[in-house]
C-alpha cells in the first residue's frame, strides 16, 4: 500500500461513524514502520483478538473487568512503561508496543482498551493532564487503573478524578493525542524534522482539529527547504486567520514573502 493509499484510507476511517481505533493507530504507525503493510496490520489486530480470548467468561461490573483485565495484561503478560520508554518513538506505535509490552501511557491504554473492548468490557479511555489512564463500569464511579503502572488501581485517584466528570476519551481525541506525542518526540530532535511532518499531515487529516496546525506545517516546510511549497502554506493561513485578527495575517504573509525570498 503507498503512502497516498494509506493516508486515504486514515482519513476514510477518521470520519467513519464508528472509527476504528486501533486501525487508525496502526496507519499511524506505518508512516514510521515501512515494514508494517496490510498483512503485519492483520496480525497485530488478530494479537488483540488473542489477548481478548484470555480473558475468563461471565464477568460482572466494572471491578471485575478491572481486576481481570490487569491480572492477564498488567501481571501474567508485564504490560507497562518506563521512564526510558518516553525516549523512544517506538513506544507511540500499537504494533511495537504489543511486541516489547512497553510503551507510552497513552499506548498501553490503546492495548487495555482494544483488548477489553474486544472481551465485551464496559471500558473507556480518561485523558488526565500529562496522562492517560482507562476506566470500567460507570464513568461517574468506575474503577479506574493505570495501565503504564501495570494497571494499578487509582482509587480515589489524582485531583483531576476528584473533581470530576469522568468525561471518556472519544477516538479521535485518542489519536489526536498520540499524534501530538509523536511531533513532541520529534521537536527536540532536529534531525527527526520528517517524522514531525508525517505527525502534522495525519493530525490535519482528523476531522477536527486546531487550525494553527496549518501554521506549524507550513512552518516545518519552510525549514526542511520546501520554500515554495511552505510559502504557499503561509498564505493560505493567513486568509484563514485575517477573518479574526489582522495584525496576526500580516505576520505570518511577511513570513510568507521571506520564505520566498529564499527561492532567489
Amino acid at each position: 500500500m503507498s503512502t497516498a493509499d494509506r493516508r486515504e484510507q486514515f482519513a476514510a476511517e477518521a470520519r467513519s461513524e464508528r472509527p476504528d481505533l486501533a486501525l487508525l493507530c496502526l496507519l499511524l504507525a506505518a508512516e514510521a514502520d515501512p515494514d508494517l503493510d496490510e498483512r503485519a496490520m492483520d496480525r497485530a489486530q488478530i494479537e488483540l483478538d488473542r489477548l481478548a480470548g484470555m480473558l475468563p467468561y461471565g464477568l460482572r461490573g466494572g471491578r471485575q473487568w478491572a481486576s481481570a483485565v490487569t491480572e492477564l495484561l498488567g501481571g501474567r503478560l508485564g504490560f507497562h512503561g518506563t521512564p526510558a520508554d518516553y525516549d523512544r518513538l517506538s513506544s507511540s506505535l500499537l504494533h511495537e508496543v504489543l511486541r516489547r509490552r512497553r510503551g507510552l501511557p497513552i499506548l498501553l491504554s490503546v492495548v487495555w482498551l482494544e483488548v477489553a473492548r474486544r472481551a465485551g468490557a464496559p471500558v473507556y479511555g480518561l485523558g488526565l493532564p500529562g496522562h492517560f489512564v482507562i476506566g470500567f463500569g460507570d464513568p461517574e464511579d468506575g474503577v479506574v487503573v493505570d495501565p503504564f503502572a501495570g494497571g494499578a488501581s487509582l482509587g480515589a485517584g489524582p485531583a483531576e478524578l476528584a473533581e470530576g466528570p469522568r468525561t471518556p476519551a472519544r477516538t479521535l481525541d485518542i489519536v489526536l493525542r498520540i499524534l501530538n506525542n509523536v511531533r513532541a518526540w520529534a521537536s527536540s530532535r532536529p534531525e527527526q524534522s520528517a517524522v514531525a511532518l508525517w505527525a502534522l499531515e495525519l493530525s490535519l487529516l482528523l476531522p477536527s482539529h486546531p487550525a494553527s496546525l496549518r501554521y506549524e506545517r507550513a512552518r516545518l516546510l519552510v525549514e526542511r527547504g520546501a520554500f515554495r511549497e511552505g510559502a504557499a502554506e503561509l498564505e493560505a493561513y493567513a486568509e484563514v486567520v485575517a477573518a479574526v485578527d489582522t495584525g496576526a495575517a500580516s505576520r505570518v504573509r511577511s513570513e510568507a514573502a521571506s520564505a520566498r525570498a529564499l527561492l532567489n
